[in-house]
């Protein structure tokens, strides 16, 4: 049913391959949109950190246990609670 397609890299401009079976499992998984990098694109993006780069890391007080909770983001309101790794993911694990 599928067959293998080339396709140009819009970020290096290089033709790769699209296989058959990439193309299967992007139709199993839903995927609507094939693929505009290459593999060594993607992984180079994948690992640059391209969704901010070095991130600004803010601490807070654990509400729960009192140690710091390291965040990507700035935490806003005075009144929320805000947890450290380890108690977040207790309170998910709780419910």
């Amino acid at each position: 049913m599928y067959e293998d397609r080339n396709i140009i890299c819009k970020e290096c401009g290089n033709e790769f391959v699209f296989t058959a079976g990439e193309q299967e499992f992007y139709a199993e998984k839903g995927f609507e949109n094939e693929p505009g990098r290459c593999k060594v694109c993607r992984d180079a993006r994948k690992h640059s950190g391209r969704s901010g780069g070095d991130r600004e890391i803010f601490e807070a007080t654990c509400s729960e246990c009192g140690g710091i909770a390291r965040l990507p983001f700035k935490p806003r309101d005075e009144g929320r609670p805000v947890y450290c790794s380890e108690c977040y993911a207790r309170q998910k694990e709780n419910g």
